[in-house]
């Protein structure tokens, strides 16, 4: 096997590394302290969970890389990356990585330099914030710099969207799986248990998310949760599951209903077919995320739907590692960032009727182009009935 394992060729790595510089210089910073993984995975492969321990990434103004890390991932962090460099801070009672981040950033000449760090990252918590903060006042200036390298991943290349097409696949590979394993007496684990198999089997990865999914009144949940319904014979069960394929995701959600829809849910999931094809259309450069969300809010709202959706209808998708597999910009009213060619977006038209207790919802995922946007998976437009 040739080392490093990476999952991009290295000209791809090097463009992400010159842009995401461009980006730095014209934001003043002379280097860049990296707490996201996802930051990480894009500028240098690097692949792993230690981001649950203290690790930190650094990116000079002139290109050079430096990872600074616990023994565990010793060897993993030089055979999945090209960090330049890869340090060890060693795990004992008195460690202090904070101070060994302070003398690798020294040793990069960053004493007295201006440097963006990333303090919103699921491993970098609130106590290990303040100890950074502790161990380089006086050493350099800090500024925040959380979306520098997140704005530079949103357009994505050829190459990365390769991925999220195959995630896409895969979606709509588990989208079948649910439909034939879900009947009236079967639990909800055990088809989220068919369609992980079926994930995994196929080359996928686990998703950054655990997947909402639920049965009767559960089915107005939109996070995952413990327990285990049982489908009934007259139910309604709701998904959102994801696929990942090399960490590039693809989200969808739909409703499976048994027995008979109600008129009501027939109404329901044709307000949400018809909001979500008003967005696709409306996905294309030069709108703006909060423009999609109005489309989606008018179209349910004339529907007679309004009061059933939610405040925010999709994110952005691309590389992720858990807890979340959602990205920024969120599609809300009003969010004036403008949409680019080669954006990837997770656009859910959710609607949970708390009166009734009716949950019908159609979620896909498209790539936007200068025409028309590219669904990656396909929901069907017609209720799912079993």
């Amino acid at each position: 096997m040739e080392l490093p394992i990476l999952q991009f060729g290295r000209d791809e790595f090097d463009a992400r590394r010159q842009r995401t510089v461009a980006q730095m210089q014209a934001q003043g910073l002379d280097g860049l302290i990296l707490f996201r993984q996802e930051s990480m995975y894009y500028l240098t492969g690097y692949d792993t969970s230690g981001y649950s321990m203290f690790q930190a990434g650094y990116l000079g103004a002139d290109g050079r890389t430096a990872l600074i890390t616990r023994t565990a991932d010793r060897l993993q962090s030089k055979m999945t990356s090209i960090f330049d460099e890869v340090r060890i801070w060693y795990d004992r009672e008195d460690a202090s990585p904070a101070d060994e981040l302070r003398n690798m950033l020294d040793d990069h000449g960053c004493r007295g330099k201006r440097l963006g760090i990333e303090y919103h990252a699921y491993g970098f918590t609130g106590l290990r914030a303040k100890m950074v903060d502790a161990a380089l006042e006086g050493f350099c200036e800090l500024i925040e710099a959380t979306d520098l390298v997140r704005e530079v991943r949103m357009v994505k290349s050829a190459a990365e969207l390769e991925y999220v097409r195959r995630a896409g696949q895969l979606c709509d590979q588990i989208l079948e799986v649910s439909i034939q394993r879900t009947a009236p007496g079967v639990s909800v684990k055990s088809v989220y248990g068919a369609m992980m198999d079926s994930l995994i089997s196929s080359g996928g990865d686990p998703t950054a998310s655990r997947w909402p999914m639920g049965a009767g009144e559960a089915a107005l949940f939109g996070r995952y949760h413990t327990g285990d319904e049982i489908v009934a014979e007259q139910d309604q069960v709701v998904f959102e599951p994801a696929a990942a394929y090399r960490h590039y995701h693809a989200a969808m959600m739909y409703n499976i209903v048994t027995g008979e829809a109600s008129d009501k849910q027939k109404s329901m999931n044709a307000a949400a077919g018809e909001a979500i094809d008003a967005c696709l259309d409306k996905l294309r450069p030069g709108a703006t995320v909060g423009e999609i969300y109005d489309t989606h809010l008018g179209v349910v709202t004339k529907a007679g739907f309004g009061d059933a959706a939610l405040a925010a209808c999709g994110y952005t998708l691309g590389i992720a590692y858990p807890p979340s597999w959602m990205d920024w910009p969120m599609l809300w009213t009003g969010n004036p960032w403008v949409i680019e060619a080669g954006m990837v977006f997770f656009m859910h038209m959710i609607l949970f009727d708390a009166d009734t207790g009716l949950s019908m919802c159609i979620g896909e995922t498209a790539i936007v182009h200068d025409g028309e946007a590219e669904r990656v998976n396909h929901i069907p437009r017609e209720v799912i009935v079993k």
